[in-house]
């Protein structure tokens, strides 16, 4: 018996040991593996893993912190939580790439990113991720769209107006004018007085996103996109279209405009939630040191005739003085002199004479979108840059009113502006069928000048390689730095004397602080009234002045003030910038993300304060800081410059208009390269 108890014993001992044997080897195989699901080894055995910029495998890494944070998004472990995660990196598509996060491996690091200039701060581990990337998180609740992504994803429409005049708050009252919200969806955050400040690109407060799983919470910042692992749509980051090397969606009517140039990939530039004036100068440096133009299907000799006055640009003779330009005022004096010589001895431009009226041919020259009209109007009338033979012509323009197309086309409450968009892609079909000129570039020698909210939207896609010049110049809403002009928005009350009353009191006579009138357009001015409306004698911040004869009551106020308050309404745009200069008035311009007028000549802060929408409750403290030598030099300066603001019933150099076209014609040679 004893026997047979033994040799049983032995037998079930070796096919035990053969069993554990086996399993051991199962075991090693699947960590060898490493299974998207995780193994059992890992769960116990694996410390914080986290992906390494720059590494092609991850790298255990000690953390003593209890949260990760990617870009805008902090992933925050729950003090009491035991579950373990990881992070594995994937591929999401030629540009981005994704994360996913698994129940295997346990991640303390935390990673922050300096938001505001993109650049990466590494802790001592240096651990870095890139920024802005899109996660596809596992179980989380889908995330409400923010403000700021249904200002791109969907359309805003606003109600026709039918006041006439711009009142003495310097308001948009012009006939028909499109300045109110009809729908909540507009992507217009509204506030009320009481409200707190909002930031103009992260309206929305970070949201908390829970995992059904027992996950840690999740802070989502509001330019980031998390997307649920079972859902079949994903949320997109908005799309650039508005970029220089963006391709035309062209349809197959046209006999030829699918067929678009090539054109050099321009470089990728950090997305911030707000830019300052200092974020777009280096924009603009950057747009400059990187060549981007686009490569005609053929040869012409204007284009040796660009790359010439390119050349004679880059290398132009150093002026250090001028007795009709104030150097501090621009860039570079010396380029900017010798661009404007060229430009009147060089430039050439076909005006296209089809169309009909009156969206085309058929100028405002009255009322906030004035610009337009009047650029329309002497370009269309000039005997000395318009050439009637295309071949000769450096540029074409595209003669079209934005705010005729509004007027004309856009059916009341409707929401919709597809019509609107369709007819300048007619246009524009029609234009690529009878001349050859916008196949050869894909439009890029072409250009358009528009004053209205909504040309930016309406031009984005059939315009998008056209030199645009826009009122509305939001470089996060797609104005490209270095190709697109930022257009004046003048207000021209009198057609027949756009000059009167220009001017205004000596320094040592305005009274006035800072002066602001104007109605409640948009958030940012609610925010100014509730911090600053009857709060501080020397801080005149008003909603619309009443009404009086000719202005006069807002006119004297502008005249009378050190410092006339420019804040954005709707849009980023406002026409008290102009006015501002018209007065003599140091412009503070509240609008952040706004490319100001002539931006690639101009030196802005040499007689203008910018001031960032979340810092209105110190704007007083910030204007008394300026010492008073400072204060009249930029007042001077404002005096200085204010040839380049004014209209003329007929051009004069270093007008407006001269200034409008030169910007055109010196952005297009800097997308040439010199020989």
């Amino acid at each position: 018996m004893g026997q047979e108890l033994l040799s049983l014993c032995q037998v079930e001992t070796r096919r035990l040991l053969w069993i554990v044997g086996m399993l051991f080897a199962v075991i090693l195989v699947v960590q060898h593996l490493e299974l998207p699901y995780g193994t059992v080894l890992s769960s116990i055995l694996s410390a914080a893993k986290v992906p390494v910029e720059g590494k092609s495998r991850f790298e255990a890494v000690d953390s003593p912190s209890d949260s990760e944070a990617v870009g805008n998004v902090s992933l925050s472990n729950d003090l009491n939580y035991t579950g373990t995660y990881g992070i594995h990196e994937m591929a999401n598509d030629t540009r981005t790439s994704g994360f996913v996060l698994e129940r295997n491996e346990v991640s303390n690091r935390t990673l922050d990113i300096d938001e505001d200039t993109g650049n990466d701060q590494e802790e001592p581990s240096d651990i870095f991720v890139k920024q802005n990337r899109t996660f596809i998180v596992e179980n989380v609740n889908p995330l409400e769209t923010d403000i700021e992504q249904e200002r791109r994803h969907s359309s805003f429409e606003k109600q026709n107006t039918t006041d006439t005049t711009f009142s003495e708050g310097g308001t948009r009252n012009e006939s028909n004018t499109t300045d109110e919200v009809v729908n909540s969806t507009a992507g217009f955050p509204t506030t009320s007085p009481a409200s707190p400040m909002i930031n103009s690109s992260s309206i929305a407060a970070p949201a908390i996103i829970e995992t059904n799983v027992g996950a840690p919470p999740i802070a989502v910042g509001s330019n980031v996109t998390l997307v649920q692992k079972d859902q079949t749509t994903l949320s997109q980051k908005p799309e650039s279209s508005e970029q220089l090397h963006s391709n035309l969606s062209r349809t197959e009517r046209s006999s030829s405009l699918t067929r678009v140039p090539e054109m050099n990939k321009e470089p990728e530039v950090p997305a911030l939630d707000v830019y300052s004036i200092a974020d777009m100068n280096k924009l603009l440096r950057k747009s400059r040191s990187s060549y981007h133009s686009v490569k005609p299907r053929w040869s012409s000799t204007v284009d040796q005739e660009l790359q010439y006055a390119a050349s004679q640009i880059e290398n132009a003779p150093l002026l250090k003085s001028d007795q009709t330009l104030y150097a501090p005022l621009y860039r570079n004096l010396s380029m900017f002199k010798r661009s404007y010589e060229l430009m009147e001895n060089t430039f050439k431009v076909y005006v296209y004479r089809e169309g009909e009226r009156p969206i085309l041919h058929s100028p405002f020259l009255r009322g906030i979108y004035a610009s337009e009209g009047w650029f329309m109007k002497q370009m269309e009338a000039d005997k000395r840059f318009v050439t009637k033979n295309p071949r000769k012509a450096h540029l074409y323009y595209l003669p079209f009113s934005s705010r005729r197309l509004e007027e004309s086309l856009y059916v009341p409450n409707s929401h919709n502006r597809k019509n609107l968009v369709q007819y300048l892609k007619d246009y524009v079909d029609m234009i690529a069928g009878k001349y050859p000129f916008w196949n050869r570039t894909g439009g890029a020698d072409h250009f358009l000048v528009a004053c209205h909210d909504w040309a930016p939207s309406e031009t984005k896609k059939i315009m998008a390689k056209c030199i645009r010049a826009l009122c509305n110049a939001d470089v996060k809403e797609g104005f490209v730095v270095g190709k697109d002009v930022s257009l004046p928005e003048t207000y021209i009350k009198n057609d027949k004397k756009p000059l009167r009353d220009l001017g205004g009191t000596r320094p040592s006579k305005r009274s006035i602080l800072a002066f602001f009138a104007g109605s409640m357009h948009g958030y940012v001015r609610p925010i100014l009234l509730q911090h600053w409306e009857n709060k501080d004698p020397d801080m005149q911040i008003f909603g619309r002045l009443p009404e009086g004869k000719g202005n006069k009551n807002y006119v004297r106020h502008m005249q009378s003030s050190k410092y006339c308050i420019c804040a954005k309404g709707y849009e980023v745009n406002s026409p008290r910038v102009v006015e501002a200069i018209f007065y003599e008035c140091v412009p503070v311009i509240i609008s952040d993300n706004f490319v100001p007028p002539f931006f690639e000549v101009l030196k802005w802060e040499s007689f203008a304060v910018f001031v960032l929408e979340k810092d209105i409750p110190n704007l007083k403290n910030i204007l008394l800081s300026i010492p008073k030598k400072r204060y009249l030099q930029m007042q001077m300066r404002v005096r200085r410059v204010q040839q380049h603001f004014l209209w003329h019933a007929k051009p004069e150099k270093y007008d407006i208009f001269h200034m409008i076209l030169h910007n055109i014609w010196y952005n297009r040679l800097q997308q040439i390269k010199p020989n």
